[in-house]
């Protein structure tokens, strides 16, 4: 620390901070503390030999406070008289000069210059007991308090003290906190409290910090080892002398942040000097090289030109194995299998970091059964994050007997959420004939424009009671922005607003994925109630809602799709906007313009959304199929564009919500999955069970996906179904009757 020369005068200006100062009170004088430095553990340590280890001087352990308080405390009552006693001429003039400042802690500080008695060495800072003289470098200072004992506890007016010491004084308004900080260490101090935070971390002090004539008091001993200031106890010269000689500090880094065995450590200093310029360094456990995994404590010290050495900087340093490739293998049941037998594979690829599921897995030539005979060789390569691939291959022998033919395996045991080719015509089938009736449940469906090409509402709608939305838009405003939807309460009334299920997908580059993503999350909030929430919206109240759709801005060419069901007691305004990513949607939504629609999608409000299927017959005795989205036997919802008053169509019954229950499905029969209007993409609900339509991607209309199996009982079967965005509608659900099994 830079003192000022005993020639120049020093006003001490000491401004009232009504609150409490962060000092490090803690018994030991080497406290530690920890950051990240590089991704490794660092611990900075108070170096040992700057503390003082006899009673005269700092000491070392909890036992000191006590210790050196009473000692200073005795001088003080024998000295002076009673506890608290103003006592000095010092103390009395310094209460004079600052009688008339409202500050308390004011700017009538007297110097004056040095004499034999103060001259000395400039790192020091002289307290007398009782007094509020201090002699600092050779100039005496008085502060607006003396040092005072209450229950055997030494305390001194913070700011005048800390002020000398050169730390910055502030004030936190809104904890009531008084912050003391200095090269990034960081104090909070409240009044009437024995508790203050050094760093964020609580510390006890010996005593209870207090204001008196305006003026923030704290123990002594607790500023000392709080600031890690050696000092010692004059009883003789009734005077406290504390050594402000800073310290060097050193820091260092390393590089690379992750270290491997065998690859070298570069380490960086970042050491500061206190006074002149580093001339010495000590490093323990320093290694340019590591060549075993574990870790590795690192310890740097430096010195200055004044002599002083810094506090012990210590990293631990974790060293890794370099990344190896993963494992990749697998075993089959059999070496050997008939034509159309069943070949089951277990997986043992492995990795030494990464978990299974994140080992990316490429098969070739990978199938259930084989039907043509001859040697069929499987081959696996697995990929880990780092890039690293094995590959391994197994060969099996497929003999010239048959056990099933492809289109009777295909439907015993292709997996749920798989597909396969279809074999025959779907429309050949008999259609059965179902009736339905349609529950309240308002459909706001937010899907046109779908490609949004500037700032603004795509929808608005004020609806109340049971309500439904769809939300499904691409960004194609030339930036980033977000989606909001904001709620308006309209009425004079508070308003309750419930959501019971929502999914949300996105953003994302290929709307296909986000609107399969969006109903498999719909269903399982349907399963495990996670998005249950309400929010009460005050007369005339504005609040975002739904806010999984501005979680994460949208890139240019980005889908985002998202499913609700809702429920609110008074008709609240909904306002489905996208905006720029850093706008607030609360202060722009009044100014932004209604967006046309794109003439190509579909967007309205429809009400009875919940459409109701119960089938009471027989079903899957023979080949049988339930058409859905074809405007025909499933007419298609009739509505209104709120934004224009059209009438609107809902082609396909996107966002209807359909729950099929089928009292009688035969034994072993298949169920599955057939779109007609194009390629699809989503999830079913079947028996309580998510079941993917088609897991790896999209089914055609010439393949089907296997959604359930019957056993061999006659079966009750629910299945809830949503079309989702992107994908192509009518569909049929397919019932087939399946072959018998081999013994």
């Amino acid at each position: 620390m830079k003192l000022k020369t005993a020639a120049l005068l020093t006003v001490l200006i000491i401004s009232q901070v009504a609150g409490t100062l962060p000092v490090s009170a803690e018994s030991s004088n080497t406290p530690a503390s920890q950051e990240a430095v590089s991704g490794a553990e660092v611990t900075t340590q108070a170096n040992p030999s700057s503390g003082v280890q006899t009673t005269e001087e700092q000491p070392q352990g909890g036992q000191t406070d006590a210790t050196t308080d009473q000692a200073v405390a005795s001088e003080v009552v024998e000295g002076e008289g009673e506890e608290n006693q103003p006592g000095t001429e010092n103390q009395r003039g310094a209460d004079s000069a600052s009688a008339g400042n409202p500050d308390g802690e004011g700017n009538q500080t007297t110097e004056k210059p040095a004499t034999s008695e103060t001259a000395g060495n400039p790192n020091e800072l002289i307290l007398y007991f009782n007094s509020t003289k201090m002699v600092h470098g050779g100039t005496t200072y008085h502060a607006p308090q003396p040092m005072q004992v209450k229950k055997g506890v030494s305390y001194v007016p913070i700011r005048a003290l800390v002020d000398r010491v050169g730390f910055k004084v502030s004030y936190d308004q809104k904890t009531k906190e008084t912050l003391i900080q200095k090269d990034g260490t960081e104090l909070r101090f409240k009044t009437d409290s024995d508790q203050y935070l050094v760093n964020g971390v609580a510390k006890t002090m010996k005593g209870t910090s207090y204001q008196t004539n305006n003026t923030f008091m704290v123990p002594l001993t607790a500023i000392m080892q709080a600031l890690e200031i050696p000092y010692k106890v004059d009883n003789q010269g009734k005077r406290v002398i504390m050594n402000l000689q800073a310290k060097p500090v050193a820091k260092f880094t390393v590089e690379p942040k992750e270290i491997f065995v065998g690859e070298p450590v570069v380490y960086i200093t970042e050491s500061k000097a206190a006074e002149g310029t580093i001339i010495n360094e000590r490093w323990e456990g320093r290694q340019d090289v590591f060549n075993a995994p574990g870790q590795y404590v690192v310890t740097y010290s430096v010195q200055d030109s004044s002599g002083a050495w810094s506090a012990p900087y210590s990293v631990t340093l974790n060293v890794i194995q370099p990344n190896q490739p993963p494992v990749a293998r697998f075993e089959t049941d059999k070496p050997e299998y008939k034509m159309g037998e069943l070949i089951t594979i277990t997986d043992f690829s492995y990795d030494d970091r990464d978990p299974k599921e994140l080992l990316t897995y490429k098969w070739e030539n990978r199938a259930y059964a084989y039907f043509t005979p001859g040697p069929q060789t499987i081959k696996l390569t697995v990929t880990d994050r780092g890039g690293l691939s094995t590959t391994y291959e197994h060969t099996v022998n497929i003999t010239s007997e048959t056990l099933y033919s492809e289109e009777n395996f295909n439907m015993l045991f292709i997996p749920e959420g798989e597909k396969y080719t279809f074999i025959g015509n779907v429309m050949s089938r008999d259609k059965l004939n179902y009736s339905f009736y349609d529950e309240p449940s308002t459909l706001i469906r937010s899907n046109s424009p779908e490609t949004v090409n500037s700032e603004g509402i795509v929808y608005r709608e004020t609806a109340s009671g049971d309500m439904r939305f769809m939300i499904h838009h691409v960004n194609n405003v030339n930036k980033d922005v977000k989606m909001y939807v904001v709620a308006t309460n309209i009425n004079n009334a508070p308003v309750t607003l419930r959501t019971d299920y929502l999914g949300f997908a996105g953003p994302s580059p290929i709307a296909t994925a986000a609107g399969k993503r969006s109903v498999q999350n719909y269903f399982q909030s349907m399963l495990d109630g996670s998005k249950q929430s309400s929010v009460t919206l005050e007369p005339g109240e504005q609040k975002l809602v739904m806010t999984e759709l501005s979680a994460i801005r949208m890139r240019q060419g980005h889908v985002i799709s998202l499913y609700s069901d809702m429920y609110s007691d008074l008709p609240v305004q909904f306002d489905v906007i996208m905006i720029d990513d850093q706008a607030d949607p609360l202060e722009v939504l009044d100014q932004l313009p209604i967006l046309d629609r794109d003439g190509v999608h579909n967007r309205g409000t429809y009400e009875d959304s919940t459409r109701v299927i119960r089938y009471a017959d027989l079903i899957g005795r023979q080949p049988e199929r339930l058409a859905l989205g074809d405007n025909a036997d499933d007419p298609n919802l009739v509505g209104v564009d709120p934004m224009v008053g059209d009438i609107t169509h809902n082609t396909g019954n996107f966002g209807v919500l359909y729950k099929i229950t089928l009292d009688r499905v035969a034994p072993n029969v298949l169920i599955s999955f057939n779109p007609r209007g194009g390629k699809y993409s989503g999830y079913a609900m079947v028996n309580g069970k998510i079941v993917p339509i088609y897991s790896l991607g999209q089914v055609s209309p010439t393949e089907q996906a296997v959604l359930h199996r019957t056993g061999n009982f006659e079966q009750k079967v629910e299945i809830l179904l949503t079309a989702a965005p992107g994908s192509n509608l009518p569909i049929n659900l397919l019932f087939t009757p399946m072959p018998s099994r081999v013994e």
